[in-house]
């Protein structure tokens, strides 16, 4: 291929302006043929030029006015063709084309002078002055279409094209799944999708700040599919009632299709009508002493959630060893007869002389209390008030009537998967008392999750609204390996700056690493980060132009970079969703991210909620009975204390445990 040098760029200018000129002179020859007396007049002839004009005049070229005019234009439009002019962004096609459409009016309308009445004289020059002046303008608009910038860069600014990719548009259901429509752009045009949560026993994980959609959009669609495929389910309300008026109304239009119908329970501590009683420590599901440890850790991380960035501390694990031992002597006392939260919570504010003496009967704890009596019987009390103090304050937190009366009853136990009798439980909060209601709730959790997650039982859908707000000791644990054990877990989150304020880092990026299945709504910072690099990368265009004074060059390539970039995440609008799902062995799927906009049929959920009923009332109560239940709790603990204080007294094999101070 022959090389573009300086000798062959100056030979091709020469060859343009020589092809230009020859326009020129068929020009100047057309007006010496046409107004040939006017130039005789005018003394400009001669024999050379007659000669000259004779010889074109032969060629036929002046038979037709226009037709030299029109060779002498096609002269000038070739020399336009090999013009390179100096590029620039503010010329365009409108100003060229303007300037080429004035000059060939008035080039070729100039012709119309001859039938003006005046001397010829005077028609000569304005038509000399005309057809130059049009000739001229067109060859002004003729450079200006070689300064155009041909090439455009993308006026898209956000690069939103290049930032498309394909999305799963097919609807993979079965027996478990959750779909969610939506509509996608792929270069410029708008798709049908779907989100297919084909496996939600991998974990779901929800993601959004406030106002982004993450109820209305995902989690009432995780509700009202696993109602209608027959799950068993517990949902965390974070604010009473929204969720649970979606449960109960999807209850009673799908409960026909279970093999046994479900009952639907519901716990709320604000309104005493319109709630079951369960007692989340009730002796039937309390096998050993690991369920009583369990249990005091997550009732005293509820109360005092920094101490979850502490555990193994000395003066964190000391409270959870004394609760310990209270819940479990409680188990053993009468085969769990007074094994309730509140009986735990009234029998460890008693004096440590009685206290501690009825503790030291029971052989299983004895390794728990021990330490405790050492100290008191060693007069160290500001270690034992160090050790105990903080789990007699945290608990007393709880002292309170509305809350005794709940947790005292036995309106249904905890086994929601029961294949025998399945469960549909809500569990209410309130963002005001968040702190007391969401540690009593954790402990429902907890237990609520140890008895869930065994085989041979229904399929379950666990469902976490606004998830940091509770502490659930183990999650990692439950998201792990509750799959093989169809238990599905779904948990809201607004950001994960905040789980990991409430569980430490550690914890939050085990939960972010193990879910199978991401759904996020517009969130900021580090979660945006690790959302985009969880989606990955794509390919996409690139383009660059670069204009010096006689070339415009453009480069273009292809390059990797996030399909959905974090600027983007922090900026989606609500309804917007990104992601990744996880497939299953028996529904494979190429296309697991999405970058999406889920379709809600706002008008059929609008109805739908207008038909709603609400929660009905559970029983009927007073404060009186309230009162009185909280009154019989103490009574019974002190109840417990003579007896056993009776029966050490007359037991002289047990009367050395009495500690007297």
């Amino acid at each position: 291929m022959a090389m573009r040098t300086g000798e062959n760029d100056q030979g091709l200018r020469k060859i343009l302006d020589m092809t230009r000129m020859m326009g020129i002179g068929l020009l100047g020859l057309h007006w010496y043929y046409f107004f040939y007396a006017t130039f005789q007049e005018w003394g400009l002839e001669s024999l050379i030029t007659d000669r000259i004009l004779f010889m074109v005049w032969k060629t036929g070229l002046y038979q037709n006015f226009h037709f030299s005019k029109f060779l002498a234009l096609a002269f000038l439009a070739i020399s336009l063709l090999g013009i390179k002019g100096k590029k620039s962004e503010k010329s365009t096609l409108k100003t060229a084309w303007t300037l080429i459409g004035i000059g060939a009016v008035i080039y070729f309308g100039s012709y119309y002078l001859i039938y003006f009445q005046v001397a010829q004289q005077w028609i000569c020059i304005v038509y000399l002055i005309l057809t130059s002046l049009g000739f001229f303008t067109i060859l002004s608009g003729g450079t200006q279409l070689s300064k155009i910038i041909l090439e455009k860069l993308s006026s898209d600014v956000f690069n939103r094209e290049n930032e498309t990719f394909p999305q799963e548009e097919r609807c993979l259901e079965n027996e478990f799944s959750v779909n969610l429509p939506t509509i996608y752009q792929l270069k410029g045009k708008i798709r049908s999708a779907w989100i297919n949560i084909v496996n939600p026993f991998r974990g779901l994980l929800v993601l959004g700040i406030p106002g982004s959609g993450k109820s209305y959009f995902v989690i009432r669609h995780v509700i009202t599919q696993h109602i209608n495929k027959g799950f068993s389910m517990f949902v965390y309300d974070f604010k009473f009632d929204d969720l649970s008026t979606i449960v109960y109304n999807t209850w009673l239009r799908n409960k026909e299709r279970y093999k046994v119908q479900p009952s639907f329970y519901v716990i709320n501590f604000d309104d005493l009508h319109r709630t079951h009683r369960c007692n989340p420590l009730a002796p039937e599901t309390m096998l050993d002493i690991t369920d009583a440890a369990e249990s005091a850790r997550t009732i005293l991380m509820g109360l005092n959630r920094e101490w979850i960035k502490r555990q193994g501390d000395f003066f964190v694990e000391s409270p959870i060893n004394f609760l310990t031992a209270i819940i479990w002597y409680l188990r053993k006392y009468k085969d769990g007869a007074y094994c309730t939260l509140p009986h735990v919570i009234e029998l460890m504010q008693l004096d440590y002389d009685r206290l501690f003496s009825v503790l030291r009967t029971e052989k299983d704890i004895e390794v728990l209390i021990n330490p405790f009596v050492n100290a008191y019987l060693n007069d160290v009390m500001e270690q034992l008030e160090g050790q105990i103090a903080s789990a007699k304050i945290s608990m007393a937190k709880l002292s309170s009537a509305q809350l005794y009366y709940v947790l005292s009853g036995n309106d249904f136990t905890l086994d929601i998967n029961n294949p025998d009798a399945p469960k549909l439980v809500c569990m209410g909060n309130n963002p005001q008392k968040i702190q007391i209601y969401g540690a009593v709730l954790s402990l429902y959790v907890n237990r609520l999750v140890k008895l869930v997650n065994q085989k041979g039982k229904l399929k379950t859908s666990l469902i976490f609204d606004e998830f940091p707000t509770i502490y659930l000791h183990g999650i990692d644990n439950l998201i792990a390996t509750a799959r093989s054990n169809q238990v599905a877990t779904t948990l809201g989150v607004q950001d994960l700056s905040q789980l990991r304020k409430e569980y430490g880092r550690e914890m939050a990026e085990v939960i972010m690493g193990i879910v199978g299945n991401v759904v996020a709504g517009q969130v900021t910072s580090d979660s945006a980060k690790q959302l985009s690099e969880r989606i990955g990368k794509i390919l996409q265009d690139r383009k660059s132009l670069s204009i010096n004074s006689s070339d415009t060059s453009v480069s273009k390539s292809k390059q990797l970079d996030f399909a959905v970039p974090p600027s983007t995440i922090s900026s989606l609008s609500s309804g917007d969703f990104v992601g990744t799902v996880a497939d299953d062995p028996d529904c494979k799927m190429d296309l697991k991210a999405f970058h999406a906009q889920i379709i809600n049929d706002h008008e059929r959920i609008k109805k739908e909620e207008e038909k709603f009923r609400p929660i009905p009332q559970i029983r009927k109560i007073d404060a009186a009975v309230v009162q009185k239940n909280y009154i019989q709790i103490k009574e019974e603990v002190q109840d417990i204390m003579h007896a056993e204080m009776e029966r050490l007294l007359k037991n002289p094999a047990l009367k050395h445990l009495i500690i007297k101070k």
